[in-house]
């Protein structure tokens, strides 16, 4: 049975920054408000020109010249994002036409913040069933086109972003990556955290436009227990579903939607912070991007090294929950920034 490894990252981050101050001048906030609650200091906004197929492109052109293979190698494209750039078709349609993946297949995953962690684990799952040799996984995201600017609860949390990571094949044990996952859904937990029109439930319409249902409506109160909680849970229990312990584990990477979440279940896990790896403070909850934005800054900083056992985990609106056991195989970056 063939190994899947993680052998090429890529991320993309529009220039534009919005701040705090920012924030504070169009919303009823302050800097010292989403500071305390959420550890954010500043997010990055697309321009009203680029979509979630933009910034999917450019992590993948990343990742494919990183790699240095031709786009008509890939296998498959996995999208992995709640704002598509419409319904159909598939985001993935798009990307895989724009970057010349002739040959490939690919689809739409929506699993809102855990979009990356189930895109790794289905990209590992179709490796080593050897049907693959290479599957581009990316999380791409532009929240800001549904959030409401009046409603502070919501609108300081999110920022736009992608990232992207090649998951390949090998035949060498040595260079096995993908060591497990553990993922779930409750969505007995969906109408904690939503976005409740634009489907076929409730189309849009004057009154959808009206009433702000096309915007991110939040319980904040039952989204933050149920992620510590399950962020907590998923990661002791697929630690303990392969005999490791926190010890073995060089780096948590967790999904960046509040820092309050990531160091209440860390502190949970029993995992120091210098083994955590926190950006939320740039970047905000980009949501299909977290994860590989995370994995960069952990990765160009020396952080994480080949060899190192990285656990990803991430809880999203649904709810789903999600995360995954991978070894580190790629050597220190050089070259060009990613």
């Amino acid at each position: 049975m063939p190994h899947a490894k993680i052998s090429a990252l890529g991320c993309y981050v529009p220039s534009g920054v919005m701040t705090n101050q920012d924030l504070e001048r169009i919303v009823d906030t302050s800097h010292d408000w989403i500071v305390e609650r959420t550890g954010i200091e500043q997010r990055h906004i697309a321009p009203k020109d680029v979509a979630t197929s933009d910034m999917a492109v450019e992590a993948a052109r990343i990742v494919l010249e990183q790699r240095g293979i031709p786009a008509n190698t890939v296998d498959a494209v996995l999208v992995c994002t709640v704002t598509p750039d419409m319904l159909f078709p598939a985001t993935a349609c798009l990307v895989q036409n724009r970057i010349g993946a002739r040959g490939a297949w690919g689809f739409d995953l929506i699993a809102a913040c855990s979009g990356f962690v189930f895109g790794l684990t289905t990209a590992a799952h179709f490796i080593m069933g050897g049907t693959h040799k290479r599957v581009l996984v990316i999380g791409a995201d532009t929240m800001s086109r549904i959030l409401n600017y009046k409603d502070r609860a919501t609108c300081v949390l999110f920022g736009d972003a992608a990232g992207a990571v090649l998951v390949e094949a090998t035949d060498d044990p040595a260079e096995a990556g993908f060591l497990g996952h553990l993922n779930e859904i409750d969505g007995s937990g969906g109408d904690f955290l939503r976005m409740p029109a634009g489907g076929s439930r409730m189309p849009a319409s004057h009154d959808t436009i009206d009433q702000d249902m096309h915007s991110v409506h939040q319980e904040g109160q039952q989204v933050f227990k149920y992620a510590v909680r399950k962020m907590y849970e998923v990661s002791r229990d697929l630690l303990a579903k392969h005999n490791l312990t926190i010890n073995d584990i060089a780096m948590l990477i967790p999904h960046q939607a509040n820092r309050r979440i990531i160091t209440a279940a860390a502190d949970r896990l029993g995992i120091p912070p210098e083994k955590v790896l926190i950006n939320i403070n740039r970047y905000g909850n980009t949501t299909g991007a977290t994860i590989p934005l995370a994995t960069r800054d952990a990765w160009t900083q020396g952080k994480i090294r080949k060899g190192d056992i990285v656990l990803f985990a991430a809880v999203g609106a649904g709810f789903t929950v999600g995360a995954n056991l991978w070894r580190w195989q790629m050597d220190s970056p050089n070259g060009p920034p990613v």
